[in-house]
């Protein structure tokens, strides 16, 4: 008996037995990833400059990086422990079954033993004191089968739970698995931004302020900054003007920025333009850099198809990198036609902005006053 109890306590130890923690390299990693998350808010708070810019991106791609080796390590780790568990759970499983039916057939002994009256056992027995003892024995043998059968009982419950926390690291694991592939998405992102910046600046920090300074040229007219001057009434689809070929004030080129205002929010021209064909002015694999389009609404549009998107509204690379706030808040285009149209029906405004450096010279802009609390913005056109 005292063997029996020995081997289940031993199995019960073995199943309470906790998988080691996540080792140190996780540790270390987690402390990098904090030390360099420090660094790029540290940063991103220096002045806006193309070696600032690119420390930044170097820093945000090495947290990348950083990143994925974690989440590496967080799998191999959970692999580790399942591995353990399913050893566990296999060996219990029949082990546990094993002594399980070993001690109901010593139970179901007992029980028969117990249903011989006292009366047979007292004249078996040589003498009062080899009846007591067998009584005695008989008492201590149920006893103690009753309590390891509830032991092994326990234990089994135990395993439940161990094949419960083995489904709960399957499915942390999936998770980490899924998290791992947007992380490698985010670094090959991460490097296509760079490398497109250094092609867009060509690596000189003058071409790089050039361009800041022509996105914060946008917002400030946008945000009705510049001098303006009422045109005429027109109906939606009227020739408005023309682009402006070529560079221009705040403009490196051709091309037609296009915003939405209602009251004084800035809204997602996505959602008032209807779909048309387009093409991008740039490949595939700068869509994350310069953004796409996702066209919704039901407006016409300010140009004539085929139309060529040069670069999508929201928060792409290229507008946290050069636009205050991190996001562009048209869609810019441009098409064979330079002609502009209104895409809605309201009064014509002509205006201008004051633009300096490389671009230097005038922003000329048109808007258009629905009447209805929604105004269309056409930048570095010449209104007519």
């Amino acid at each position: 008996m005292k063997k029996l109890l020995t081997g289940i306590l031993l199995v019960i130890l073995f199943v309470m037995a906790v998988t080691p923690a996540a080792g140190d390299q996780i540790q270390d990693l987690q402390k990098q990833i904090d030390d360099l998350t420090q660094k790029l808010s540290q940063t991103q708070a220096q002045a806006q400059t193309l070696s600032a810019e690119i420390t930044a991106m170097d820093q945000r791609i090495k947290l990348t990086t950083l990143q994925i080796s974690n989440s590496v390590e967080k799998i191999n780790q959970l692999e580790i422990e399942i591995r353990e568990l399913n050893k566990k759970i296999e060996g219990l499983d029949v082990t546990l079954s094993h002594l399980s039916q070993v001690l109901i057939n010593r139970i179901v002994s007992a029980y028969k033993v117990k249903r011989v009256s006292y009366l047979t056992l007292l004249f078996s027995a040589n003498g009062l004191t080899d009846f007591v003892s067998r009584a005695k024995y008989i008492q201590i043998a149920q006893t103690h089968d009753r309590r390891v059968l509830t032991e092994v009982q326990v234990a089994k419950a135990d395993v439940s739970d161990k094949k419960a926390q083995r489904e709960l690291k399957k499915a942390e694991q999936e998770k980490l698995k899924q998290q791992l592939e947007q992380q490698k998405t985010i670094l090959a992102n991460q490097k296509q931004s760079k490398q497109a910046l250094l092609e867009v600046t060509k690596n000189d920090e003058a071409t790089y302020q050039e361009l800041l300074a022509s996105a914060r040229a946008e917002l400030a007219v946008a945000l009705g900054q510049g001098q303006e001057v009422f045109l005429r009434n027109v109906n939606e689809g009227d020739k408005i003007g023309s682009l402006i070929g070529g560079a221009s004030g705040c403009s490196s080129g051709t091309h037609l920025h296009f915003e939405v205002h209602e009251g004084t929010s800035i809204k997602d021209p996505n959602d008032y333009l209807k779909s048309v064909s387009f093409s991008y002015s740039y490949p595939s694999s700068q869509y994350g850099y310069y953004g796409t389009i996702n066209p919704r609404g039901s407006w016409s549009w300010p140009m004539s198809e085929p139309i060529q998107i040069n670069q999508g509204y929201g928060s792409h690379d290229f507008a946290r990198t050069f636009y205050p706030g991190g996001v562009h808040y048209g869609i810019d285009m441009d098409s064979a036609d330079n002609s502009v149209k209104a895409v809605k029906s309201g009064k014509l405004y002509a205006g201008s902005f004051q633009c300096g450096g490389t671009y230097a010279g005038t922003l000329y802009y048109a808007k258009v006053d629905q009447g209805d609390g929604i105004t269309s913005w056409y930048l570095h056109m010449i209104p007519q």
